[in-house]
């Protein structure tokens, strides 16, 4: 699942593909913006920002955010293309292409405003404005909110998705729907936010255990009726309301 760290890292891999790059192609898929052409400019910066990455070309902004199901991919231009019909956008430099796939958001802006599509984000886990303070500032101004409610507001912090609000709940032995209010020290809380995205922002395979090995990477989240790691206690589920948000919790070691 696309989070802060996915996007971190899917725009590293943008950038030592496309940065200096002139663009030979820009195919633009989504009806609003079909006539765009940003073809003959040269890409100078990819950017992270929380969920949210941007690509600098000429005057424009390719912003983008992955939502549940979307990815970018980079391969020798000319590869064939999987699931065509999924592509949002192709951006072709002389010898690679770059294909947005099943974007969630997909917008060209101009280039000197496209920081007011996030200007509403709290502190970017993995940015160089990140501020621990400010995120508990943020957090914390709603002590009523249910915890992973309240982490996932990216208002509050930027880059926390469901499966970090799932773990850092079990992490801190609180349920994703206790209050903020019970938190003893979210301090700690995001800090170990920012530490686990950090040590996650170059790996494929997502692990907050510790443990990268296959089927031991997480200690709760997608482990629904599976033993929990720590007193073996059945992992449960709950469907939420909220943005389709699945939550999972260990009923003895979270209260």
């Amino acid at each position: 699942m696309p989070e802060g760290d996915t996007v971190f890292h899917t725009a590293a891999n943008l950038r030592d593909a496309l940065v200096g790059e002139t663009l030979t192609r820009c195919d633009v898929r989504v009806p609003r913006y079909a006539t765009v052409d940003l073809s003959g400019n040269t890409v100078d910066e990819v950017i992270s920002r929380g969920k949210h990455l941007f690509i600098r070309v000429g005057p424009a902004s390719i912003h983008s955010h992955l939502k549940m199901d979307g990815s970018w991919q980079v391969a020798p231009r000319g590869k064939p293309v999987r699931n065509a019909h999924k592509v949002r956008i192709i951006l072709e430099t002389s010898e690679i292409q770059a294909l947005g796939i099943d974007l969630g958001v997909l917008e060209i802006l101009d280039r000197d405003n496209d920081d007011d599509a996030v200007c509403h984000l709290g502190p970017d886990l993995l940015g160089g404005d990140w501020d621990p303070e400010c995120a508990v500032a943020n957090l914390t101004k709603d002590p009523d909110r249910p915890i992973a409610a309240a982490l996932l507001d990216q208002r509050n912090l930027a880059g926390v998705g469901n499966v970090y609000a799932n773990e850092l709940c079990f992490v801190f032995g609180r349920l994703p729907t206790s209050p903020v209010s019970s938190l003893i020290d979210p301090l700690r809380v995001v800090k170990q936010a920012q530490k686990m995205l950090w040590a996650n922002r170059t790996r494929t395979n997502r692990t907050t255990t510790g443990n990268s090995r296959r089927g031991q990477e997480l200690w709760v989240y997608g482990r629904a009726g599976e033993p929990c790691r720590r007193c073996r206690t059945p992992i449960r589920r709950a469907e939420s309301s909220e943005e389709d948000r699945v939550t999972y919790w260990c009923p003895s070691c979270q209260r």
